[in-house]
């Protein structure tokens, strides 16, 4: 093998990788939950009280905005903290940050110790984007 193309199985390796980090960490692959829309969470927000919204981002991001009826809970703290959530067990978690990123993560934690997590799309950016309703 030559070295340019030992370089460039390096590169391609390299962009595979990338490629595959980016997509697990959007939810796009390997994913053991469900992802909506804004619209399509706040139809289910408004279907039933088996419903409970998280907001994982912040306590200051919180304040400066979030969506009617959630409960703080940071990402950071999530593991430590999940028997807060107990009472929720049987019921779907709709999970929740800025762009869709950290709530992924949540997600991905919640569901790996047996809750129903449902990952907002965008995050709420695109529920703001999508002219749902913020409170401070």
């Amino acid at each position: 093998m030559t070295k340019k193309q030992l370089l460039n199985l390096i590169y391609l390796s390299a962009f595979t990788a990338l490629t595959v980090y980016f997509a697990y960490s959007k939810g796009w692959i390997l994913a053991d939950f469900e992802s909506l829309t804004p619209a399509q969470a706040q139809e289910l927000l408004q279907e039933g009280n088996d419903v409970v919204l998280l907001d994982v981002r912040t306590p200051d991001e919180f304040t400066q905005g979030h969506i009617q009826g959630a409960v703080l809970m940071p990402v950071q703290l999530l593991s430590q903290n999940l028997t807060e959530l107990d009472d929720s067990k049987n019921k779907k978690i709709v999970v929740y940050c800025a762009s869709g990123m950290r709530s992924v993560a949540a997600s991905r934690i919640l569901s790996d110790n047996g809750f129903t997590a449902i990952n907002l799309k965008g995050g709420i950016g695109q529920w703001k984007s999508d002219g749902f309703e913020v409170v401070q």
